[in-house]
């Protein structure tokens, strides 16, 4: 099998050429420059695993809209869910109850930590995430958020309060919300002082405690809100146990645990949610992207206890819980199942770790190979332990110009991660990651 996928003129880029250029410059006129996009492709049709630009070249997707489209693009079952509820209804708001809404409810109530059995719908990661904040208060009469250096959580004011992964998401919109505190999370590779395969002190509690006791007493926390595996900020796994001692403080002083699951649940890690893997129950859970599979749906999951704390009129959403949003959810959770996907998922994840790693073993590849599932992050570091910003840009430039679409992220976006589609197949996944082995072969640092 070919190591890498044909630079023929089908799937070679030339950002120049044919129709791409033009509508370059059409977007550059009529769309708000605030968009930061990872590529200049111009797409117009999805297929599978593969994006297809408006010259009609074709790029493999191992970046799935930022973990997304993780059943690919148009996954038939989910299309047909969506033509199907578009015949039927497509929005009422508050103003009725609709039996889909109610549905989506029940299976998103089904797929979560047990105990998680209420949903409220909103349009976004960034929207849930406003209202899990929102409930933390209103359910312990409490004030203060505490979140952890290199989270994301969104662009909304609440949620980027709470985001810490890069000062410049933050520029210019101060004040921010009040009470809002941010401890390490535990990033052992560059952050901690611990020799390897010793304890990790930041996932046992030391620095939150020490919070505690110097800057914000536990009286006065309403959550704590953290992501299992850390996102934006690198792809990060904690050590094991740290889902734990938050649960554990978290009892112990009566605050809520807030998961966001925007960007590892659904699936993606090989179970439901990443908390999963750990056996932790948080107080609210958060789940959007690849819930809808690219349709906009966000979902705040709680038990009727903390639920309870809302009244009627005292949150809501326009478009929260839309009717084609809810069917495209239940046709992905139905999906998921009927296919196989958190087993395959795994079994995907298996092969990315195992073949990075062996670029890692033969001196060339990444200082760092983490992940869990089909969610792996590749950092990139020299010698001396710098971040290799420079390289994972022209890694991923290379990757583009063979047809493989891949994104970076982390602190110093020196972090490749690799979301590849769960339905992806054999093929393809050797196909991209030859792709990209050849890159890291021939782009030093």
């Amino acid at each position: 099998m070919s190591s890498t996928i044909s630079s023929t003129p089908e799937t070679a880029t030339d950002p120049g050429a044919g129709r791409s250029g033009a509508w370059r410059e059409r977007d550059r006129a009529a769309v708000a420059p605030a968009y930061s996009r990872y590529t200049d492709l111009v797409i117009e049709r999805g297929e599978g695993s593969y994006l297809i630009d408006v010259d009609g070249r074709r790029y493999l997707d191992f970046a799935c809209g930022i973990a997304v489209t993780s059943l690919g693009h148009r996954h038939p079952a989910v299309v047909e869910a969506v033509h199907r509820q578009v015949d039927a209804l497509w929005h009422t708001s508050v103003v009725t109850q609709h039996v889909m809404q109610t549905t989506a409810a029940e299976r998103i109530a089904g797929i979560a930590p047990a105990g998680l059995d209420q949903v409220f719908f909103a349009n976004s990661g960034a929207e849930v995430v406003e209202g899990a904040l929102k409930l933390a208060r209103r359910a312990t009469g409490r004030p203060a958020i505490i979140g952890f250096t290199g989270g994301f959580h969104g662009r909304t004011m609440g949620a980027l309060t709470l985001t810490t992964s890069k000062a410049h998401y933050k520029e210019g919109y101060a004040p921010f919300l009040p009470e809002v505190y941010a401890t390490p999370y535990p990033y052992c590779l560059r952050q901690c002082s611990h020799a390897p395969g010793e304890p990790c002190p930041i996932a046992a509690g030391e620095m939150l405690e020490r919070l505690f006791q110097q800057v914000v007493p536990p009286g006065q926390v309403a959550g704590i809100v953290v992501e299992p595996i850390q996102g934006e900020g690198g792809y990060i796994v904690p050590p094991a146990g740290f889902l734990a001692t938050l649960r554990r403080l978290c009892d112990a002083h009566g605050i809520l645990l807030v998961a966001d699951e925007v960007q590892s649940g659904m699936g993606r890690t090989g179970r439901w949610c990443a908390v999963d893997h750990e056996g932790v129950t948080p107080d609210i859970l958060i789940l959007a992207k690849a819930l809808g599979n690219g349709l906009p749906i966000g979902a705040i999951v709680s038990s009727a206890r903390v639920m309870g704390a809302w009244d009627p009129g005292s949150h809501g959403s326009t478009f929260g819980g839309n009717p084609v949003a809810c069917a495209a959810a239940v046709a992905v959770i139905d999906t998921i199942e009927r296919e196989g996907l958190l087993a395959r998922a795994r079994t995907i994840g298996e092969s990315v770790q195992e073949r990075a790693a062996s670029w890692r073993a033969q001196g060339y590849g990444p200082a760092d190979v983490r992940g869990r599932g089909a969610m792996v992050g590749l950092e990139f570091l020299d010698a001396g332990g710098r971040p290799q910003t420079d390289r994972v840009a022209r890694l991923r430039a290379r990757c583009e110009q063979q047809g493989l679409v891949i994104l970076s992220c982390g602190l110093d976006d020196n972090v490749i991660r690799l979301i590849p589609p769960l339905t992806i197949s054999d093929q393809e996944l050797e196909q991209g990651l030859g792709v990209l082995e050849a890159a890291v072969r021939e782009v030093d640092g």
